[in-house]
């Protein structure tokens, strides 16, 4: 009868099934007690409500469950103890589908008590940390901790170790249009591109630059030249545009007839204006002013 490969990793199992380190002691009734580490059924862990990343690629998956399969779980997942029997996985997502993909019945885990806020604060920091989380996940992470763990930037930054620019640049992100954001989380564009076009108020204009970082294959600096562009020209004070009032316009479209010629009016707020008949030959001059004369 062929035994049942271990789903922990070589070096791992022997560490920890090794009687001297075995910590996964069990209370009284049998069930493993908080702070140990245990291998636990698949079936008796709960997935995270608070999981804060939605997209896992189901390549990524797969590639990691024929690892599991070779090598086995090198990292336990963390779970929280819910009560007879019963675990909620805190971190480890992408392990735990991975194991279930690859065949696994149970898995490593450490065994942690967390209330709801801890369970999501830890959650969210371990996702942070992720290398290939990209950054709208990592700026809806910050702000759910920021809004959901009630602590300022200033703590989050703290506890994430990044400085307080940083962690604000990922949370502007937000602030994009999502056909932007969309783009950024399916990594079309960078989060350099993300930036530039942030720093532009018009959002019709910010979607018209993500278009042309499409069609132009613009690069980061391209993007931050035509930001500057925009902000510069954006930034020129306007003239406002005065209503001409009606008896105006009737002058205008009864001269416009007699002379057969579009005649121009325009007219300030003062009520000072000026009156331009164009021509576009001696012999039209000579027939307007024919006509005025008249």
């Amino acid at each position: 009868m062929k035994t049942k490969k271990s789903a922990l990793g070589r070096g791992l199992s022997a560490i920890l099934e090794s009687p001297d380190t075995d910590i996964t002691s069990r209370d009284i009734s049998g069930n493993y007690v908080a702070g140990a580490i245990a291998t636990i059924s698949l079936d008796k862990i709960e997935a995270n409500p608070f999981q804060p990343r939605n997209n896992f690629e189901q390549e990524a998956l797969e590639e990691l469950a024929a690892s599991i399969k070779t090598q086995g779980i090198i990292q336990p997942v963390t779970v929280r103890k819910l009560g007879y029997d019963k675990y909620q996985l805190i971190s480890g997502e992408r392990r735990f589908r991975a194991s279930k993909l690859a065949g696994l019945d149970a898995i490593p885990t450490f065994i942690r008590v967390a209330n709801d806020q801890q369970m999501l604060e830890m959650a969210l920091i371990e996702n942070i940390h992720r290398e290939n989380l990209n950054a709208l996940d990592v700026g809806i992470s910050y702000q759910r901790l920021i809004d959901e763990c009630k602590i300022t930037i200033e703590e989050l930054s703290e506890r994430v170790g990044k400085n307080r620019t940083t962690v604000s640049n990922f949370i502007r992100l937000l602030k994009l249009p999502p056909a932007v954001q969309i783009a950024l989380r399916d990594n079309r564009i960078s989060m350099g591109h993300a930036r530039a076009i942030i720093n532009i108020d018009n959002e019709a204009v910010q979607l018209q630059i993500l278009k042309e970082i499409f069609d132009n294959q613009l690069s980061v600096r391209q993007v931050e030249k035509r930001a500057k562009e925009i902000n510069g020209t954006s930034k020129m004070p306007v003239k406002q545009k005065t209503t001409l009032p009606e008896k105006y316009k009737r002058a205008k479209g009864e001269l416009s007839v007699q002379l057969e010629t579009p005649v121009e009016i325009r007219r300030n707020n003062k009520g000072k204006g000026s009156i331009v008949i164009p021509f576009k030959s001696e012999n039209e001059f000579e027939k307007i002013i024919s006509i005025l004369g008249k």
